[in-house]
């Protein structure tokens, strides 16, 4: 499987940002923004699936969970991962990649292709938004739990 690398500036900072928040905090944060950003992917996948009866363009999904045969050709490279694509069935790469008895209809890949971009960007921005929410939130429930203190004193 060819691996594609992209350099996007100011993940460092955010990275950086996000190791001062509690590690189920800044794991929620990157799951909704990696949720929300990978929506263009998987809407364009779904409109460029061939309409077929064996509902691929239903299955398309955002997702962390992997079939057991998706998760034993995968390593897992970090502790926050999403998947975008159509369900576990062998449908999705048969009709991306063609067999002997079909030609290939791409679908994921033009999808991806088109949107990666776009979607590596919103992450970066929309990361960035999202940690200033979650910092605000903690200083708002620290402000609350000191106050809950005081009154008990």
């Amino acid at each position: 499987m060819a691996k594609q690398t992209f350099k996007i500036e100011g993940l460092a900072e955010l990275d950086e940002a996000l190791t001062e928040l509690p590690k189920a905090t800044a794991r929620n944060v990157l799951l909704r923004v990696l949720k929300a950003e990978a929506a263009p992917i998987r809407d364009t996948g779904e409109q460029l699936a061939p309409r077929d009866k064996g509902g691929l363009k239903q299955s398309y999904t955002i997702g962390q969970k992997l079939s057991r045969r998706q998760k034993s050709q995968n390593r897992k490279e970090s502790d926050v991962e999403i998947y975008i694509g159509p369900g576990p069935a062998a449908k999705g790469v048969q009709t991306e990649f063609g067999n002997a008895h079909q030609a290939a209809q791409p679908h994921l890949r033009p999808a991806f292709d088109g949107n990666v971009m776009r979607v590596l960007d919103g992450i970066r921005d929309s990361l960035a938004k999202e940690i200033e929410k979650a910092r605000v939130r903690l200083a708002k429930k620290a402000e609350r739990l000191a106050a809950k203190i005081a009154a008990g004193k």
